[in-house]
């Protein structure tokens, strides 16, 4: 039964090989006085490609498989990220959906993974959701350009439940190689995100697949949450497999409903005062979503790809 699995444990299995092979990947384990793990991925190490893809999977809770390929936007060709899950209500909310804000004295950073299964952050997500992890290891990845040290890990242990020998933090920026990769790697987890927004039982859906360019790494944070963010928004694609459909909540999904939609995201954060709270979370969305809707057989498409942005918000230069 799906609510059996424990995305901490099988996540688990992808962070030991980071650990086995970081000089392969490009990255560094370090163990604190606590015996905490973290795992820089693109602080003081460059990370590589194989690193963002492990990065994407611990998020999805070993629950989905990310891949790599190369395709064009308009004629220039980028690296793109495939993802897929035969559990994505689990894999996208119940682990990879950056719900938990962690904030210990001066350290502030976004965590996504499977430690807020065992947290409950959101507990309304997961009481919609009806999943609860219950394992002795917690596994969290953190958005931030500084490594947390031990009085955070202990603070994670403690809100997970498990003793601090056993967390173990994955860490990138947004503005590095991993940063890139795994922002992309949600392209599927926005769409199932959305639809839980809007009040579909995401329980209800079976399978999902995905796809969306990597962003060329940007040169400071801001510049990057804006690139990786155009990558989903404006060039994301989404199949999803349902038992049932409602036309009407599924037409609101794609970026393109919202307000904020039509020009890269750093203008959006710019106009903002870079207050997210300020930007219409609509827009936090593929560009657009494919359903087959196995009660009836029939499938959906709406929304639709935006070139001409993306290649705006690349800054791409002709040589």
């Amino acid at each position: 039964m799906i609510d059996m699995l424990s995305v901490n444990e099988q996540a688990l299995d992808i962070v030991d090989d980071m650990i086995d092979w970081s000089e392969e990947f490009k990255i560094k384990a370090h163990t604190l006085d606590n015996g905490s793990t973290v795992i820089d991925c693109g602080i003081e190490v460059s990370g590589s490609y194989e690193a963002g893809l492990a990065f994407a999977e611990v998020c999805m809770g070993g629950l989905g498989t990310a891949s790599l390929g190369v395709r064009r936007v308009g004629n220039v060709p980028l690296s793109f990220i495939e993802v897929a899950t035969d559990h994505p209500c689990i894999a996208c909310l119940g682990a990879q959906t950056a719900g938990w804000q962690i904030s210990v004295e001066k350290y502030v950073a976004m965590g996504s993974g499977p430690a807020r299964a065992l947290a409950q952050k959101p507990k309304s997500l997961f009481d919609r959701i009806a999943y609860h992890d219950d394992t002795d290891c917690a596994i969290i990845a953190l958005e931030s350009d500084k490594l947390p040290d031990e009085r955070v890990m202990q603070f994670i242990a403690d809100e997970c439940g498990v003793d601090v020998e056993q967390v173990y933090a994955l860490v990138a920026p947004t503005a590095c190689l991993v940063g890139s990769v795994q922002v992309s790697g949600r392209v599927i987890e926005t769409g199932v995100h959305r639809l839980d927004e809007l009040g579909f039982d995401t329980r209800m859906i079976e399978h999902a697949t995905g796809t969306a360019p990597i962003a060329p790494v940007a040169h400071d944070e801001m510049c990057a949450i804006g690139v990786t963010n155009d990558s989903i928004i404006y060039y994301g694609s989404v199949v999803l497999t349902t038992n049932g459909f409602d036309e009407e909540i599924f037409k609101q999904v794609p970026a393109r409903t919202s307000n904020n939609y039509g020009k890269p995201f750093y203008k959006t954060l710019e106009g903002a005062g870079y207050e997210f709270s300020d930007i219409d979370k609509g827009i936090f969305a593929p560009a657009e979503i494919t359903v087959n809707d196995l009660d009836t057989g029939k499938t959906y498409h709406t929304g639709y790809l935006r070139e001409d942005v993306i290649l705006e918000s690349y800054k791409i230069s002709g040589i």
